[in-house]
Order: C-alpha cells, then structure tokens, then sequence
C-alpha cells in the first residue's frame, strides 16, 4: 500500500510540473513574442 501511494504521489508530482511548465510557456513566452514594439523616440526637439 505504501509503494502504491509513493507511485501515486510521483505521478502526480510530474503532472503538476508538465501543467506549470504549459501554463509557463503558453503565458510568458509567447506574450514576449505578440507584443507590438515601439518606436524609438528621436531625441531633440521636434517642430
């Protein structure tokens, strides 16, 4: 019973880090892709 439950607990564990490793890809690493880049300001003044 005891392996069973330390079987259960490491099946869990990875699914845990494959979702948080989802979740982390799908969130930071495609918005640093999608967002639109500014121009950069030109310095001096502009009439």
């Amino acid at each position: 019973m005891e392996t069973f439950l330390e079987f259960l607990r490491e099946v869990l564990k990875g699914i845990v880090r494959e979702v948080s490793a989802y979740f982390f890809r799908k969130n930071v690493l495609e918005n640093k892709k999608t967002t639109p880049r500014r121009r950069k300001q030109k310095g001096g003044s502009q009439k």
